[in-house]
């Protein structure tokens, strides 16, 4: 008895038998007031199906009315709209272009002067860093993102979008329910800034969606009514002209006239005149005009510039000058992904345990690697450079120094580990 009593007393003392997830590199501290349950999911939201509707400018405006009411403005009906915003291929191409551009980008963890390659390794390999970019580019776009931190029965850390359509960043209300009246103010609870995390660029902004959504839906119906002229311009009208009062002479052109399709042939009364109407002489280019003014507006919205003209009005130039001005709207999403991670992310992790204490995050300087090889070019006949620091940001193999073909008998100065720059005699890009 008293074995069994010591038993029941060192399992109860175990650190599983306490609320720990498993083993972690950093010790996870508790946060208090939550219990393993909550830790789950700390905003648990009820699922509501939506209706598949046709959506229109009154539509927009409705939600609009409710996003922006001064007594208890609610984002349900607005977040509805967005996702059928979304499913429209320029906007996802473009929101994604965005998205990839910054998930694409060199990026480090710094301890001091130091990277800490393993903090790096952890973050990037347990997919964090790249759904993390994606919420905090995405919040321009819908207006705000509200996630919070989970953990699988391993321990390993993930990031959860709580549902947008549930979250009024405007009072800072959570709704469980969004057909329901009961709310939270997620920014109050104890958890806000270490499971719970928000970004939101200004709470007041309805996002950049907002102001694409007319763009959208008048596309669709553009296109909706371009594919109803293409119908009606491709099978033109057919018209039966007969003078019989027989209901079953009636009752049989009529299943011929429903039937003749593709068929070559028909048969008619010799008092029967059968012809096609005209059809419209337009071949949609009102249609194909709006649609390309609608998704002009998208680009610009989206990257600040018209990208990806088709051949007939774009050019080479034209789309070099918009791509340097969507590099400029990409290195403000990588400020905007800095201050976020340093303010808000890295501390939050850091109480959870995920990383260890004390790094900064920094994006790698971008550097226009052609015209930084014309400076190591023209600066190699009067200073040295490192080897190494060559290799790392040209990708060059240096084996060592060559002999300048300029010097007399071709052997040049063997001891200057810089004659093959100052030689002039190949170009890195050609």
């Amino acid at each position: 008895m008293a074995n069994l009593f010591q038993q029941i007393t060192r399992l109860l003392a175990s650190p599983f038998a306490k609320g720990g997830r498993g083993i972690s590199r950093v010790p996870r501290p508790e946060v208090s007031g939550l219990t393993k349950k909550e830790k789950q999911t700390v905003l648990r939201v009820i699922r509501r199906q939506e209706p598949i509707v046709r959506r229109d400018i009154a539509s927009w405006r409705s939600a609009r009315l409710e996003a922006t009411r001064a007594d208890e403005p609610k984002q349900h009906l607005l977040q509805a709209l967005y996702d059928e915003v979304m499913l429209d291929a320029k906007m996802t191409s473009q929101i994604g272009l965005r998205v990839g551009k910054s998930q694409s980008a060199d990026w480090y963890l710094k301890k001091g002067d130091r990277n800490d390659e393993e903090a790096m390794k952890a973050l990037a390999d347990s997919g964090l860093f790249d759904k993390l970019v994606k919420h905090i580019v995405e919040s321009q776009f819908y207006g705000h993102s509200l996630v919070q931190f989970t953990f699988d029965r391993a321990g390993n850390p993930d990031i959860e979008l709580v549902p947008r359509a549930n979250v009024s960043p405007a009072t800072g209300r959570f709704y469980p329910d969004v057909y329901g009246g009961e709310s939270e103010p997620y920014r109050d609870r104890p958890d806000f800034g270490k499971w719970i995390l928000e970004f939101c660029p200004d709470r007041l902004d309805l996002g950049l969606l907002n102001k694409a959504t007319p763009y959208v839906l008048m596309k669709k119906f553009a296109l909706s009514c371009w594919s109803e002229l293409c119908e009606i311009y491709g099978i033109p009208p057919r018209v039966l002209k007969t003078n019989t009062q027989d209901a079953d002479m009636l009752n049989r052109a009529e299943a011929m006239m429903k039937e003749i399709g593709a068929a070559a042939y028909f048969i008619i009364d010799t008092e029967e005149d059968f012809q096609f109407a005209q059809a419209s002489n337009t071949n949609g280019d009102v249609y194909k005009n709006f649609i390309a003014t609608c998704d002009e507006q998208i680009s610009l919205l989206n990257l600040g510039a018209v990208l990806g003209q088709d051949t007939e009005h774009g050019n080479r130039s034209k789309e070099e000058a918009s791509t340097d001005l969507m590099e400029i709207v990409v290195e403000a999403d990588k400020r905007k992904i800095a201050y976020y991670l340093n303010k808000a992310v890295i501390p939050a992790m850091e109480g959870l345990g995920i990383i260890p204490a004390g790094l900064r995050f920094e994006f790698a300087k971008a550097t226009d690697t052609e015209k930084l090889w014309n400076m190591v070019f023209q600066a190699s006949t009067y200073y040295e450079f490192d080897v190494e620091w060559l290799k790392q940001t040209f990708g060059m193999e240096i084996t060592g120094p060559r002999t300048s073909p300029f010097e007399k008998g071709g052997r040049g100065d063997s001891n200057d580990p810089n004659a093959a720059l100052k030689s002039g005699s190949f170009n890195f890009f050609a």
